[in-house]
């Protein structure tokens, strides 16, 4: 078991602490640091969480989830273009695809494991690529663009970057606090049974594929759910968004920021996301500077860093008992 497995679940009124400092966080933040900035940030955070379902607690390792995250920004970005469909239907829509796509690819990835489970999701993540490379409707290498934010169920005006913050604060909170209840119920504990020992998980009755498809079908719907919204904030789709090194990003991230937490991922996806926007000036270095971090990490910080700050809270913990 990991550190985060084992370690001993916050008492209610330290959940609550820690809640009212992300909820005070998010509300001061756009105050100073650049709105559009910190909508990335949050866009990829609930990405990586989302990604974070299948390793972290299913101990599957997906490849391919950037066809989820892209497929999503496609179908929200075509809805609300040129179908010409408010935003709330074209997060519907792109959400819904998501879904969909997940539960197909999910029923083909599930009957392999391992590194052969991670080859067909990348194999598949690849297929879709060059689909969406040849469709017509995402105008291949240029993707859709200039899409208009609009007005939000007729009243929010999503024009104004302040508005559109709080907006996207809400979806990031509300993805969190889903896959936060998804792992504490019932269903997350068989997860995690059968992440430990699938065999034991098997005898004790468990339909194992089942509750597999079920976690690849989540995933894929929250990081849909990441990708159109993204498209409200950036305004277009593209080609970026389903390429193979996108779901490479968020292995990243989620390594990073600590897999099989709750917040770990979107820590990670903090870091990586700023490093990218202030070391922009490096050009390709950059790169390489996120390959020093990997290796640091996977090195040094093996549980990432929330994973390892809870682990040396855990050890004070058991000294101060001791």
């Amino acid at each position: 078991m990991t550190a985060a497995t084992m370690s001993p679940a916050l008492s209610a009124p330290a959940k609550l602490a820690v809640a009212a400092v992300v909820a005070a966080l998010l509300v001061a933040a756009p105050f100073g640091f650049y709105p559009v900035l910190l909508m990335k940030v949050m866009c990829f955070a609930l990405f990586a969480c989302a990604f974070n379902l299948l390793p972290g607690y299913a101990g599957l390792l997906s490849f391919g989830h950037a066809m989820f995250f892209g497929g999503a920004s496609y179908i929200c970005a075509h809805t609300m273009k040129v179908m010409g469909f408010p935003p709330e239907a074209g997060l519907l829509a792109g959400t819904a695809f998501a879904a969909l796509l997940g539960l197909v690819a999910g029923a083909l990835a599930i009957r392999r494991e391992g590194i052969y489970f991670a080859m067909v999701t990348l194999a598949l993540a690849q297929m879709f690529y060059f689909f969406c490379l040849q469709a017509p409707f995402t105008n291949g290498e240029d993707g859709i663009q200039g899409v208009e934010r609009g007005t939000l169920l007729g009243l929010i005006d999503l024009t104004d970057d302040l508005t559109l913050y709080y907006v996207v604060a809400v979806i990031f909170v509300a993805g969190v606090a889903l896959i936060h209840r998804i792992v504490h119920s019932p269903f997350g504990q068989v997860l995690r049974a059968i992440r430990e020992n699938e065999p034991r998980a098997i005898s004790l009755g468990y339909s194992v594929d089942r509750y597999k498809l079920v976690a690849f079908v989540l995933s894929a719907t929250l990081a849909g759910l990441a990708g159109s919204t993204k498209v409200l904030v950036f305004q277009l789709a593209s080609l970026t968004d389903v390429y193979w090194t996108m779901s490479g990003e968020v292995v990243l991230m989620t390594i990073v920021g600590g897999m099989g937490t709750i917040l770990g991922p979107a820590v990670g996806a903090a870091v990586i996301v700023m490093m990218q926007n202030y070391l922009a000036s490096f050009g390709e270095w950059v790169l390489v500077i996120q390959g020093c971090i990997f290796v640091l990490v996977v090195s040094v910080f093996r549980r990432g860093i929330v994973g390892e700050i809870k682990a040396a809270a855990e050890r004070r913990r058991a000294r101060r008992a001791g």
